[in-house]
């Protein structure tokens, strides 16, 4: 596991970025896999920028996103459809029908399920996953306790998520109980793994993910378990990690340049 110490939010951002600008552009026909949230609009908004003025493209990349809720349309304005149309794919050049999400409306969830694993395999799997990461460790919307080693599915989202998400709704009462998730068995098989994570927040569970036990009470911790994760953090995101030192040691502090 690579653990990259940013002093800054926006050079974390940048350094993510360009993880998959890099492989894009020694891959054009990457398989990508997506995920959102706030901490990746800036993600989005530094690809966006790059499309546009150094001429990355993903016309031959394809992506899927790594949940849905069940029970929206891909028209729901709070759906992860509209998120990424918004936020990115309505602003760069994927090619029609290279872009995936789950049905959050599909009149059978579980064969939706069924159905989007399938074709992820029949993609490849995927090629570099970007992941955000929880406050109770949960990667995609793989809750506590998940198992390790499953694969795309329903799964019924915990208290602190659906309040950590009510941001986005009306209401407490109006975010979705449930969701389709990629598995954690899914998640790695990537190829390459970049986790974000900022803020004092989730100093805590970074350190857990990072050094601590292997267990499904912090599904993130599975990660250290895969061949090529690169963890990207802002200061605050690493101020709990025992061994920071070492990690600064291997991969220097990226400092923010002087203006």
């Amino acid at each position: 596991m690579k653990v990259l110490i940013h002093e800054t939010r926006e050079t974390a951002t940048g350094c993510a970025a360009a993880l998959i600008a890099d492989r894009l552009a020694s891959e054009p026909d990457v398989v990508l896999g997506l995920a959102t949230g706030g901490t990746m609009e800036a993600v989005y908004a530094d690809l966006i920028a790059r499309h546009r003025d150094s001429g990355i493209s993903f016309a031959r990349a394809q992506s899927f996103n790594l949940d849905e809720y069940i029970g929206l349309s891909p028209d729901h304005p709070c759906s992860y459809w509209t998120y990424m149309r918004d936020k990115f794919f309505d602003q760069v050049d994927f090619a029609p029908g290279h872009t995936h999400l789950p049905r959050g409306d599909a009149p059978d969830p579980e064969a939706e399920a069924a159905r989007y694993e399938a074709a992820i395999v029949a993609a490849g799997d995927i090629g570099l996953q970007l992941l955000g990461l929880g406050a109770n460790g949960h990667i995609g919307f793989n809750e506590p306790t998940s198992s390790l080693s499953s694969l795309t599915r329903i799964k019924t989202l915990t208290r602190s998520t659906r309040a950590a998400n009510a941001r986005y709704f009306a209401s407490d009462d109006d975010v979705p109980r449930l969701a389709i998730t990629m598995g954690i068995g899914t998640i790695m098989r990537a190829q390459d793994i970049v986790l974000l994570a900022f803020g004092e927040a989730k100093a805590k569970v970074v350190a857990q993910m990072i050094e601590g036990p292997v267990t499904a009470a912090c599904p993130a911790s599975i990660l250290q378990m895969h061949r090529k994760v690169t963890v990207v953090l802002d200061e605050a995101a690493a101020s709990a990690l025992a061994l920071r030192d070492y990690y600064e040691l291997v991969h220097p502090r990226v400092v923010e340049p002087a203006s």
